[in-house]
């Protein structure tokens, strides 16, 4: 069974989910998110401020083993 962490923000009705199984840490869904919604915690991405996202998708986008889904990024 796949090793997925979710975070779910009320206020925004969206959720992140990270499949640390995937995630490498390397970081770069903290880099190019503009609002400091990521975190690396033991080696993996975590998410810290949910309610800071702005839904631009670039976490997506950026993260080179696939471990991000979030539900506003189809």
């Amino acid at each position: 069974m796949a090793n997925i962490k979710k975070w779910t923000s009320a206020s925004l009705g969206i959720t992140i989910e990270i499949d640390h199984d995937k995630c490498t840490g390397e970081g770069e869904c903290v880099r190019v998110c503009p609002t400091s919604v990521y975190k690396i915690v033991n080696g993996k991405s975590v998410v810290e401020n949910i309610d800071n996202c702005i839904q631009c998708c670039a976490c997506v986008v950026a993260c080179p083993t696939q471990a991000i889904k979030h539900s506003s990024c189809g």
